[in-house]
């Protein structure tokens, strides 16, 4: 049987930054990996018009997700038009639907924009309703059975919006995939200056693998890493469902200190 993985963020670039090394091992273990940035990237230029910059950053994303072999998904809305609300919702439940993940990867609801949590919720949300027969999706799509489960990047702050740092409960080894992620990367040229000038973030490669470099240096084992937090299996999969570290091996491993921290008491 056929194993999908999906990465659902919000811009383009999103998943580069912070998803897709783990995106690659995924796809190493035997995964079909899938592709989707909610929104399309409208805003994200000082010197395009709108017509110009959604295409330019719609061809980023698809030779991207080419460089990986993932599947592409398009985008839904406008940049900062990513709000929680059922429009949206019933356009990517069909999606999800369609592509029946295993997995999904997608932004947690502590990252500094609230574009990105937007989507986090969206995905959760659109997951949830993988099975419901009478939810009205646009377009229609059949529901599906089968059971998934979430996992949640860190943010690209490295903190939540009140500067609380975010610690991981699942670190994936990603060094072999450093290469491809900047390869990936660099296919969205047009936001090299923009996020130099809009964000700091000092040459956006750099800071894509210093970023790695962070979470690799917390886990106290990899040189590079992604961080995850498995969202709460009610109403996806068995509480103790983790596919992510049971199928890469010694390139994963749980955070024991952060499921100590959150454990129920019996």
């Amino acid at each position: 049987m056929k194993k999908t993985a999906f990465a659902i963020a919000c811009h383009p670039d999103d998943i580069e930054f912070m998803m897709a090394g783990t995106l690659i091992k995924l796809q190493e273990a035997g995964y079909e990996i899938h592709y989707m940035n909610v929104a399309n990237g409208s805003l994200g230029t000082n010197q395009f018009d709108y017509k110009t910059i959604v295409a330019m950053r719609r061809e980023e994303a698809r030779n991207a997700a080419k460089v990986i072999g993932a599947v592409f998904h398009e985008s839904l809305v406008d940049d900062l038009e990513v709000y929680y609300e059922r429009a949206t919702l019933e356009r990517l439940v069909p999606v999800i639907r369609e592509v029946a993940p295993e997995i999904i990867l997608t932004h947690g609801p502590y990252d500094y924009m609230e574009d990105h949590v937007n989507s986090g919720r969206l995905a959760v949300s659109a997951a949830f309703c993988r099975g419901m027969t009478n939810f009205k999706c646009n377009p229609p799509h059949p529901a599906i059975d089968g059971t998934l489960t979430v996992y949640h990047s860190m943010p690209h702050s490295l903190c939540d919006q009140l500067r609380r740092p975010v610690i991981p409960g699942v670190y994936v080894n990603i060094g072999s995939t450093i290469e491809q992620k900047k390869q990936m990367l660099s296919c969205h040229k047009s936001q090299k200056e923009w996020l130099d000038s809009s964000q700091g973030s000092n040459a956006y490669l750099i800071d894509m693998a210093d970023k790695g470099r962070y979470y690799g240096k917390m886990s106290k084992r990899y040189e590079f890493a992604e961080g995850w937090i498995r969202h709460n299996g009610v109403g996806f999969c068995a509480p103790d469902a983790d596919p992510l570290t049971a199928v890469l091996g010694d390139n994963a491993f749980v955070n024991t200190a952060f499921e100590q921290q959150i454990k129920l008491p019996v």
